[in-house]
């Protein structure tokens, strides 16, 4: 529907029940249990980002009364999502035919089909609404318990009305669990890859590294999963686009993550051989492996230099000869189809366009006809460099094949869980996502958070939020999409920042973060087609609550079988002391922290206070020494706390200012707490087990710090050395002590 021109005479009343119909909340409560107003001006703002803008009574009554009239006249809304034990839901139909039959037509998505008939006589809801002169009535039918999971096409007709189609999406109760998980525990080491360090990678981790680093986890450790930072495609452009978090893609892998000396076409290429071996090929591999930091820039283009030529001799050797693994290829790629399609055309044209222009740095700087993905420009552009786009295929594939070779690995050393990936919230706004499916994203507004302790100013993850009505219109396939990607090849998803599914901190464009609401999308909806790629997929979810979380999110998590998400930090009472092991609940992973937070010797330093004041995100001396008391009143309650529970020695001081740093018993204590507590799943983050002081990201920073590029401290060569050994052993004793040692080998 186009938006609807309004005036700006329109009263309060008629404004907040505009809102209230579609989903934007008029008031809610911070982490401090203060209440907030959305303005008018506020409320105005977001209606006009959903296609309503600013109002006359007149013109916005206008805007509701056609709304409810497509709902009442249409039997059966775009999309239907059921649960598989009671396949119900309501249909508007005409009241003079209100007491006959329906006949329902299922085309399930294997191709057969069902048909039957229903009665309608008996089924009245309460629901009725005159639209144009016809009275229609709610009717609350069922097809039944036992329909197949899936996305089908279910075909509605009645007498009295035009036959109505939807699709029909058929979901589990429940997410997947293993029976073993169900009653009982289990843990996993978690890495960022990029930061992964060995002898042999081109200076970032790769898919051997992870298979070296599974041997470590599963010989040394005994962990069930190793968890991962998303794998998102990003642009690798230092410092604005290095985020995994802010992903150029959500459907489709970074391919810095391949090991080219691994791929067929690298052991089939005499030259590709060659070029590796040069003095001055081998002499920036070494130099990006010695690197401080990631370099993604000086990687990404020395990978893409080579991914070029072993293209060429699978064309050359392969491609064209029709082998089986060029069969393997041309099915990977009907398989992905259009979404495939759009993000090699994309990433085709970036490339094109920039080394023209270097100051066209995303699609927005491309000339106008290009940023339409169905113009005939960009249509005769992709046939032209059609060897172009089919490399952009050709390294998905080989991301994909790489990847599930190291899943088959991680079960093949007994990994219960094997690889845990992790699903980014956000997209970059000038990323290909938003390039090749611009309805699915609504304008005018950005994604954030409202403030609290942690961000008292709020937080604006500069994002545009999605069009949940497009998403819907269109049977959630991109949801399920980015779902099913980012879950490939993976025994465990993470869901950042969860409570996506049910509401979104929507902030106006030039508003700042403490003046946006929240606005609320189709959880339910979203929840169960979660549920299903869970079960299909054969991956358990894990849900990260953290921030301002509604009960109702949490009850519904819990419902489905959806892991909370709970971290050392933040579990406390309201007066902030700390939580017991015994308080934490059982459906949940618990952590000590995450790549936004301050490692547990980065938080026993002040490391993320002094790197805040470094980089200016705190603003005077007073700020800094506040931070600085606060941190000493939180240390001290954590030493309590494990002095209460008799997790540290007698003799260790009582007084965490005698503590500077994180002691071998300190350490020791924490990851026993975590360790005790009857989360199913426990996450200890590499930089938390081996004491690194430094943390992946900063929030509030940009070039000021250096994010997302830090490496891990030991490389993989130095895990079976004495010192790294000495903190592998000291978990593997805890989760020996625990029952959450992986015996699965």
């Amino acid at each position: 529907m186009d938006p609807i021109q309004l005036d700006s005479r329109a009263s309060t009343d008629v404004l907040k029940e505009a809102a209230r119909s579609l989903g934007v909340e008029q008031v809610f409560w911070d982490i401090w249990g203060k209440r907030h107003e959305a303005p008018d001006d506020v409320l105005k703002s977001i209606l006009g980002s959903l296609g309503v803008y600013t109002t006359s009574d007149k013109s916005l009554q206008q805007a509701l009364a056609l709304r409810s009239a497509d709902e009442w006249t249409r039997l059966l809304p775009p999309t239907l999502v059921v649960l598989q034990e009671d396949a119900s839901f309501s249909i508007s139909v005409p009241l003079a035919v209100a007491d006959t039959r329906l006949k329902a037509s299922i085309e399930l998505e294997d191709g057969s089909k069902r048909e039957s008939w229903i009665s309608l006589k008996d089924e009245l809801t309460g629901e009725q609404c005159r639209v144009k002169q016809r009275d229609f009535v709610k009717k609350k039918i069922s097809l039944g318990a036992g329909l197949p999971l899936g996305y089908h096409r279910l075909t509605l007709n009645i007498a009295g009305s035009p036959e109505s189609q939807a699709r029909l999406v058929v979901c589990p109760s429940r997410a997947f669990q293993p029976e073993w998980l169900q009653n009982g525990k289990a843990a996993g080491i978690a890495v960022s890859l990029y930061g992964v360090r060995s002898s042999s990678n081109w200076g970032c981790g790769d898919c051997t590294d992870l298979q070296r680093l599974i041997d470590w986890a599963a010989d040394d450790v005994g962990v069930s999963f190793v968890a991962l930072n998303p794998l998102h495609a990003i642009p690798n452009r230092q410092p604005y686009n290095t985020s995994p978090y802010l992903p150029n893609s959500i459907f489709f892998r970074n391919h810095i993550y391949l090991d080219l000396e691994a791929m067929a076409d690298f052991k089939n290429s005499a030259c590709a051989r060659r070029m590796a071996d040069s003095p001055k090929v081998q002499f920036e591999i070494a130099a990006l492996r010695d690197s401080q930091y990631v370099e993604y820039e000086r990687v990404s283009r020395l990978k893409l230099r080579f991914l070029k030529l072993l293209f060429r001799t699978f064309l050359a050797a392969e491609f064209r000869q029709k082998t089986d693994r060029a069969k393997a290829f041309q099915a990977y790629v009907e398989k992905e189809g259009k979404l495939l399609d759009l993000f090699a055309i994309h990433s085709a044209l970036d490339e094109a366009l920039h080394k023209s222009d270097p100051n066209a740095w995303h699609w927005h700087d491309w000339p106008a006809a290009y940023q339409d993905p169905d113009s005939l420009e960009t249509q005769a552009f992709a046939k032209e460099n059609w060897r172009t786009v089919l490399l952009h295929k050709y390294i998905q594939w080989q991301l994909d094949v790489q990847f599930e070779q190291t899943q088959a690995y991680a079960q093949k050393r007994g990994l219960s869980i094997g690889l845990y990936h992790d699903l980014a919230l956000a997209t970059d706004k000038f990323g290909s996502d938003l390039w090749a499916h611009r309805p699915f994203y609504a304008e005018g507004c950005r994604v954030g958070s409202p403030p609290d302790d942690f961000s008292p100013k709020g937080q604006d993850w500069s994002f545009p939020p999605p069009n949940s009505v497009r998403h819907f219109e269109d049977g959630y396939r991109l949801f399920a999409e980015s779902i099913r990607k980012a879950s490939a090849h993976g025994g465990a998803l993470r869901i950042d920042h969860v409570m996506r599914f049910f509401r979104l901190y929507w902030i106006p464009d030039g508003k700042d973060a403490t003046e946006g609401t929240y606005v609320q999308d189709r959880f339910e909806d979203l929840v169960r087609v979660l549920a299903l790629e869970s079960v299909r997929g054969q991956f358990v979810v894990v849900g990260e609550d953290l921030g301002t979380v509604p009960d109702q999110t949490r009850a519904t998590l819990r419902q489905f079988g959806i892991l909370s998400y709970r971290l050392f930090y933040f579990e406390r009472d309201q007066d902030g002391r700390f939580h017991h092991p015994q308080e934490y609940p059982r459906q949940a992973l618990v952590s000590a922290s995450t790549h936004d937070l301050p490692t547990l010797a980065g938080f026993w330093q002040n490391a993320d206070i002094d790197a805040r004041r470094a980089a200016g995100v705190i603003g005077d001396e007073h700020a800094y020494r506040a931070a600085v008391d606060d941190r000493a009143a939180e240390k001290q309650k954590i030493l309590n706390l494990l002095k209460e529970l008799n997790l540290l020695p007698e003799w260790f001081p009582r007084e965490a200012q005698e503590v500077p740093e994180l002691t071998g018993d300190l350490h020791n204590a924490i990851i026993g707490f975590l360790a005790s507590t009857p989360a199913q799943l426990l996450v200890v983050n590499q930089e938390d087990l081996f004491k690194d002081v430094d943390q992946q990201n900063l929030p509030g920073t940009t070039a000021e710090h250096p994010n997302w590029r830090h490496k891990m401290k030991f490389t993989l060569e130095e895990l079976t050395g004495e010192t790294a050994q000495g903190y592998s052993a000291m978990l593997r004793s805890w989760l020996d002590r625990t029952g959450r040692r992986n015996y699965m080998k």
